[in-house]
């Protein structure tokens, strides 16, 4: 499967598609003013704790308090389990360090592992999103080439996308013959890796830690002990393996960058960067900034002449199918079946590429056949699986509705590139002319019948709605006036919001 990374850098901000078989399917965005904080780690100091919540408001030298679950709380440093949260797509390579059984001890709480004013060694797991601080964790996870290492704990693993059992259990053979001190996850990247490339690997993250601790222990204030690599770099970690037949670099600087972190830790990649000199800029010569702007779109057509529309709400994102010009070929059923299908590849396509996270409910167009729902059913998962980050599929009701999960760590695309309507104010609607020419008119009568004959209500609204007032309200306006026994006068402001106006009474 022929594959490409395209990185295209400019001083404000960087971009990296990883293209398949020409296609867009993976998008990193990243601006100098708002850079990710996914990995970093940070000397936090213990603000709030809030045993309602089971958590914790951590001052980690931000803008907001960052957030800390009781669940992301280390207790016991060698015989602690829970989720294991690290750096972009190295957080889907993570295999699930499994809790105890029911008999175990009940977990502790909140209130008896942190106390207000203590100092902490955090990671962020997720960065801010909205009015949320970032949400942070003490299981700090540290993601190499080949491994994840985790100094806080003690497990060998190996990510499930390694499928041949002999293959894991030589990489776990060798992981513990390197005693490695620590936590350690075998990383996709690292199947059919030496012991030599492994334990390079973790020897490396191993110093990484050490420093780590040290930085940790000369701060006196909240704020950042060690930062992630920029997001070119981090994106050749996670995603340059065999399958890529070219890396394509549009700067000169960041390709000398590049190439030195490749010879460094991915030596036999090296010959595969190159310096894109090209006349048209990078993203225009392979199309990527079409597919950007298709995807910015609420509605997105399918080739059929079906489509689907796409809302995101901040923690939930809701997608629906619908048949549109396709009219189909036999009959209606077939027609559903190939619309739903169709939009199944659509809808990973687009989740991929917007990264879109937390709760999704996909509204199928409605099937009466129940071979044809497992079929679609069947369909999404399948997509999914190609998707690097954690995705779930819960279940399909009789109405076709989907629902389903996908980790987040960032903001969408629509986050990152976009910020709520300053007319609508992030709504998406705005009330009609004639509501707002109703409101006026109430609020004329709500002020009562005047005694002075000679008084006069001046009306400042905006030009489209005073206009709608003269052209269709002319009977309503005179009715209101009989009734609170005054003139009204209206003052056209160009420059007011349609929902704005204001009254004068004299």
């Amino acid at each position: 499967m022929a594959s490409e990374i395209l990185i295209n850098v400019r001083p404000s901000e960087t971009r990296v598609a990883y293209i398949e078989n020409g296609a867009l399917v993976d998008l990193k965005i990243e601006r100098k003013t708002s850079p990710t904080l996914v990995g970093s780690v940070h000397r936090g100091k213990v603000m709030r704790v809030l045993p309602g919540m089971q958590a914790a408001f951590v001052d980690i030298g931000l803008d907001r308090a960052a957030f800390l679950y009781v669940g992301d709380v280390r207790g016991d440093m060698d015989a602690e389990a829970g989720e294991i949260f690290d750096s972009g797509e190295a957080a889907e390579d993570a295999a699930t360090v499994v809790e105890g059984e029911e008999s175990a001890p009940a977990k502790p709480r909140i209130q008896e592992l942190l106390n207000e004013g203590q100092w902490i060694l955090v990671q962020v797991a997720k960065d801010p999103l909205g009015s949320k601080g970032a949400r942070i964790t003490t299981h700090i996870s540290l993601p190499g080439r080949n491994v994840v290492f985790m100094p806080t704990l003690q497990h060998l693993g190996v990510s499930r996308r390694i499928e041949d059992p002999v293959e894991r259990d030589r990489l776990r053979d060798i992981v513990a013959k390197i005693d490695p001190k620590g936590g350690v996850i075998v990383r996709t990247a690292g199947e059919g890796a030496t012991e030599a490339s492994l334990r390079a690997d973790i020897d490396y993250l191993h110093r990484l830690w050490q420093d780590i601790e040290r930085s940790y222990e000369k701060r006196t204030k909240p704020g950042l002990v060690h930062a992630e690599p920029d997001v070119e770099l981090r994106a050749l970690r996670d995603l340059l393996n065999e399958d890529v037949e070219s890396v394509i670099v549009d700067d000169e600087e960041s390709f000398k960058k590049i190439t030195g972190f490749i010879s460094q830790f991915m030596p036999k990649f090296k010959n595969k960067v190159t310096l894109y000199q090209g006349p048209r800029p990078l993203f225009d010569q392979y199309e990527i900034d079409i597919e950007i702007s298709r995807s910015m779109e609420r509605k997105i057509w399918l080739r059929s002449g079906g489509y689907i529309v796409i809302d995101e709400a901040e923690a939930l994102v809701v997608i629906d199918v619908n048949t549109g010009r396709y009219v189909g070929k036999k009959d209606f059923e077939d027609t559903i079946l190939k619309t739903n299908l169709e939009a199944v590849r659509e809808v990973a396509h687009q989740l991929r590429i917007r990264n879109c996270g937390g709760i999704i409910i996909v509204d199928f167009i409605d099937m009466e056949k129940e071979a044809h729902r497992e079929k679609v059913l069947q369909a999404l998962r399948d997509d999914l699986v190609k998707d690097r980050a954690r995705t779930a599929v819960i279940s399909m009701s009789n109405l076709g509705l989907v629902e389903m999960t996908r980790k987040r760590i960032r903001p969408s695309l629509v986050k990152t590139l976009c910020e709520p309507c300053t007319y609508c104010d992030g709504r998406g609607y705005i009330k009609q002319k004639a509501t707002i020419a109703n409101e006026i008119f109430r609020d004329l009568e709500r002020e009562g019948r005047s005694s002075n004959p000679n008084a006069v209500s001046v009306v400042h609204c905006q030009t489209d709605v005073g206009d709608f007032i003269y052209e269709e309200e002319t009977e309503m306006l005179e009715n209101v006036e009989r009734r609170i026994g005054r003139n009204v006068v209206l003052k056209l402001e160009p420059t007011y919001h349609r929902e704005r106006y204001e009254i004068y009474t004299n």
